[in-house]
């Protein structure tokens, strides 16, 4: 499941390399292109279901599949967004001012330096590219509000989250979307959960990359 901004098709590397080795994808899309949204569901069949999440995309799943996971991966994922104190004060004035610039002619400029942000510390063109710089729907427009919106609210797992099963998660340290405090809430909130965590000094927020999906496939198998 992708975060705020994204959607399925930025993970169409992943799919053919999950296919390849023989696994069934489904791809969840929220719809922030102003198309018809793809709800989340796990292909018919037998096997593991593995959910892969990045950032807001773990609060975007509904608690009837996410209990249905057998292993988890988070990708630059989050309980809370907003930590507590300081650092939470800024991070909640900078949401705000997203919400505000939506609908307003600042909103293909706040996407911009969002997506610079989550690109970081690489540069933009290492995304794939981003059609919602081409302008937003009415529609697209206020699933992108709703979910500022969740962001600004989410305070721990959610429900569903399935306690018992593996969990895998990525983090890059040099993140400039997801403040560090709330990178370390996700670890403590994941208790004495089975927790494998990978976090690189050179990686940021949008750990989509060939060598975050290695960590990714070195993990399920050695599970």
């Amino acid at each position: 499941m992708h975060g705020w901004a994204g959607q399925a098709g930025t993970w169409s590397h992943w799919r053919q390399r999950f296919e390849d080795g023989g696994a069934r994808w489904s791809s969840t899309d929220r719809g922030y292109g102003g198309g018809e949204a793809v709800a989340p569901a796990w292909p018919p069949g037998p096997g593991r279901n593995l959910l892969i999440a990045h950032s807001l995309g773990l609060h975007l799943l509904p608690a009837a599949v996410l209990a249905q996971a057998d292993a988890v991966v988070l990708l630059g994922s989050f309980s809370a967004f907003v930590p507590h104190g300081r650092a939470g004060r800024a991070v909640a004035t900078a949401l705000h001012g997203m919400q505000m610039a939506l609908g307003t002619d600042q909103e293909l400029a706040m996407l911009d330096h969002f997506l610079n942000k989550a690109a970081s510390p690489h540069p933009r063109s290492a995304l794939p590219p981003a059609p919602l710089l081409h302008g937003l729907t009415p529609l697209g427009r206020k699933r992108l509000q709703q979910d500022l919106q969740l962001l600004a609210r989410c305070q721990s797992l959610p429900t569903g989250w399935p306690e018992a099963v593996p969990v895998l998660v990525v983090q890059g340290e040099q993140d400039a979307v997801v403040h560090a405090a709330s990178a370390q809430q996700l670890i403590d909130d994941l208790g004495q959960q089975p927790l494998t965590l990978h976090r690189d000094p050179n990686w940021g927020h949008a750990l989509i990359t060939p060598p975050v999906l290695s960590v990714v496939q070195r993990w399920l198998g050695a599970l």
